[in-house]
């Protein structure tokens, strides 16, 4: 599944992206439900768990955004100033600069920030793959999350400390995807990299981030079980991970969530001991109706439905959205675009005005709030 973040993961994206980076302090309802003021932190606030959203620098530099954003948001998330490809373009060579950047937002606006991510298959710098594949040096690894991990020590509330490392096609019987990660260390690489951010930071939430969970369809099946293979062996063998994150990446016109199918691999989650993070949530509005309006109802529509699932997990702890506004979703290709399609997939649309998924999220906080 190719998500937008997926889509720019490439080191001359992210530093073009960086380089802007300079310090800076279920139905859905109609607009008339939006009775307050109240930004969607406050209403899932009500419902006892905290909101938040992706943003980067770049964004935050908007105005409109910002204060949309400051109304919205309780947590950050970075969207690409924590990736390797921005944070060591040069081996050996750190630059906190834009992530601290982040950091210091959401520190002058009474904001909380939540790490992501340390080691995945992308979004790396050019030099990395390389280097692992023809040195197999563990350090490579160890050294980097003890590093960064050490930097945000007691600044996070969670940390991403391993990305995406399920993928029952890839023919596994573990399910574990044959990454280079995975070629050059066998699975052990995955426990190196937790037991070191453990060591770095005792206290810190550490996080194992996915998606395929979600929907209902056999592959998902398939996910589902791979993943709670794969939490179960890490924890029994000791791996220090606290929370499972779930991406929360769904299909308006696509495959659909199984409601029961969610709730019985939440309750796994939660069984586990582990708190389950809804980390980068958006709904996919592509392939559908031409109609605006449609396409609305779709989104939010999707967006209530699994949310209404997962708020009733005890072991949610947060919500966030991958963005927070239509503005700065990645351009869809130039057919899509001739034919007047534009992606309408989070909270805010591109003149920041908030959608029918705003509004379906703000009414499915205030049901679990009053039950």
């Amino acid at each position: 599944m190719l998500t937008r973040r997926h889509f720019c993961t490439g080191a001359a994206t992210f530093a073009a992206l960086v380089s802007v980076s300079t310090s800076i302090a279920a139905a859905p309802l109609r607009p008339s439900f939006d009775t307050d003021a109240r930004g969607l932190a406050a209403r899932a606030r009500d419902a006892r768990i905290r909101f938040g959203a992706a943003t980067a620098n770049y964004q935050l530099k908007d105005k409109a955004f910002r204060a949309a954003f400051l109304q919205d948001a309780a947590l950050i998330v970075p969207e690409y100033e924590m990736k390797r490809s921005a944070m060591e373009k040069t081996r050996g060579q750190i630059d906190f600069e834009p992530c601290d950047d982040l950091l210091a937002f959401a520190r002058a606006n009474n904001m909380a920030m939540r790490g992501h991510t340390l080691l995945w298959h992308r979004a790396n710098p050019d030099w990395l793959e390389e280097a692992v594949l023809t040195t197999r040096d563990e350090t490579l690894i160890t050294d980097y999350v003890t590093k960064v991990t050490t930097h945000y020590r007691g600044k996070l509330t969670s940390l991403d400390v391993v990305n995406e490392v399920i993928a029952p096609p890839d023919g596994r019987k573990d399910g574990l995807r044959n990454s280079f990660w995975l070629k050059a260390f066998g699975p052990s690489y995955i426990d190196m990299a937790y037991h070191a951010a453990r060591a770095a930071a005792p206290d810190m939430m550490l996080v194992y981030n996915d998606w395929g969970c979600e929907q209902g369809a056999p592959e998902n099946d398939r996910f589902r079980a791979a993943t709670l293979n794969f939490l179960e062996g890490a924890l029994a063998r000791g791996v220090p991970i606290d929370a499972y994150g779930m991406q929360g990446h769904l299909s308006a016109f696509g495959t659909q969530i199984d409601a029961y199918k969610l709730r019985k691999f939440c309750d796994a989650i939660t069984a586990m001991g582990l708190k389950l993070i809804i980390t980068e949530h958006d709904v996919d509005d592509s392939g559908g109706s031409s109609d605006l309006d449609v396409r609305d109802r779709a989104v939010a529509d999707a967006s209530a439905r699994f949310l209404d699932v997962v708020l009733d997990c005890k072991a949610l702890d947060t919500v966030l959205t991958w963005g927070l506004s239509n503005k700065f979703i990645d351009a869809p290709g130039w057919k899509a675009r001739l034919s007047g399609y534009w992606p309408r997939k989070l909270p805010r649309d591109s003149n920041m005005a908030k959608t029918q998924m705003w509004h379906a999220m703000a009414k499915t906080f205030a049901h679990h709030a009053a039950n």
